[in-house]
């Protein structure tokens, strides 16, 4: 059952990638929840090395673990899937 994340959750989420990234020069709202984060149309252009760091504070900032490379690279796909990953931890929890 898949759990909706709330505006707020990906918000959130954007802020700590911008943050973590040291991104400036994108506004929050200009972030599409949907579209790819890496190689697609989205306001953020970001490369594998961003996706290694967004990992890591996802990890931190919400006690997570993402261990398996091949569903991390699926649950970093976009604001959405790192929202839905997140509201579901937190609702096992």
């Amino acid at each position: 059952m898949a759990i909706e994340p709330s505006e707020e959750l990906k918000m959130e989420i954007k802020n700590l990638i911008m943050t973590t990234l040291n991104i400036t020069d994108v506004d929050p709202n200009d972030i599409d929840d949907t579209e790819p984060l890496f190689g697609g149309t989205n306001a953020l252009t970001l490369d594998s090395v961003d996706g290694i760091e967004i990992i890591m504070a996802l990890q931190r900032h919400y006690n997570v673990r993402l261990n398996d490379q091949n569903l991390a690279r699926h649950i970093i796909r976009s604001i959405h899937t790192i929202a839905e990953f997140v509201a579901r931890e937190k609702a096992a929890n």
